[in-house]
């Protein structure tokens, strides 16, 4: 019989920059004989502003909208199998995870142009398309990775 844990439900964590390549694997080494390491995109999101912008556990989690915990525990994973994969030679395939786009949408009532602005960099004065006033942000919030999603 197996017990589950209670707890709070995980949160999405937001991220910044969706990966566009999603997939390493060694050199030389044909796929069937590989083993893969599977990282979260999330897990990426915690390496990517911890150990390459360089930015302090503490900026990284209130970036993704987590606690400091919380991103420690994503950054530890995604090292832990980093650092197999290249150790044992593994692939390493992102994918799937928790997460929301990191974006606000918006949408020019005027040329019907959509985009993306990061959090934190105010509301556009004007279509980056046409110039025109008549912005407004979208309503329903991006979800992301819940459908490739495999039993985490």
């Amino acid at each position: 019989m197996r017990i589950r844990k209670r707890g709070r439900p995980r949160q999405p964590r937001r991220v910044e920059v969706e990966p566009n390549v999603t997939y390493f694997k060694p050199r030389g080494v044909p796929m069937v004989d590989l083993e893969v390491a599977e990282l979260t995109v999330e897990e990426l999101e915690a390496l990517r502003l911890v150990d390459l912008e360089g930015l302090e556990q503490d900026q990284a989690a209130i970036r993704m909208g987590v606690s400091r915990r919380a991103l420690w525990t994503e950054l530890d994973s995604a090292r832990r199998k980093v650092a197999g994969a290249l150790v044992k030679g593994s692939a390493i395939a992102i994918r799937g995870g928790n997460y929301v786009t990191a974006a606000r949408r918006f949408e020019c009532s005027s040329c019907g142009r959509a985009w993306d602005e990061p959090f934190g960099t105010g509301r556009p004065r004007a279509c980056p398309g046409c110039g025109s006033r008549q912005v407004a942000k979208q309503k329903a919030g991006r979800r992301c990775g819940e459908v490739e999603d495999k039993g985490r």
